[in-house]
């Protein structure tokens, strides 16, 4: 055996055994490493877009929170604001209806006291009646002493 023959023989399957791999192994495993490095990128790139889309949910939840704070303080001022209208409305309603009672019993009073003097009158008028009668009683003429007590009556 020749040397030479050995390693010129070895360099022939050496090129044919890279030959072989560079046509049939090597293409397969470039394609895996490339396949490997695109999803590598990409579950890279879905981390910083989720990554993202996280501090965009949190921005939005701290604006609707805000805007939620915002609200509840508007219907809160507004329930505040139309209690306080309820308020000066029963208040209103209340005073007019007190006012209307307090003309009622004017009113009834000032009817009582007119009954009171008619009373009073009456009964002014039966004494003078009777204090006529007796004077009558000793005089003659009825008539001029009717006329005349007819007239205190309407006076008094």
């Amino acid at each position: 055996m020749n040397i030479n023959a050995t390693l010129l023989g070895q360099t022939i399957m050496f090129i044919m055994f890279v030959w072989f791999c560079m046509r049939f192994v090597w293409p397969p495993i470039m394609q895996a490493l490339t396949e490997r490095k695109k999803l590598i990128a990409d579950g890279l790139a879905a981390g910083e877009r989720g990554k993202h889309e996280l501090e965009l949910a949190s921005r939005r939840a701290t604006e609707s929170m805000h805007d939620a704070k915002q609200k509840a303080a508007e219907v809160i001022a507004q329930a505040e604001k139309r209690a306080a209208q309820v308020i000066d409305e029963a208040k209103g309603i209340a005073k007019e209806e007190g006012d209307r009672l307090i003309a009622g019993a004017k009113a009834e009073i000032e009817q009582e006291i007119n009954r009171a003097r008619e009373v009073l009158r009456q009964q002014v008028a039966e004494l003078a009646v009777a204090g006529a009668e007796k004077i009558l009683r000793r005089e003659v003429d009825a008539k001029a002493h009717a006329e005349l007590l007819t007239s205190l009556k309407n006076e008094i």
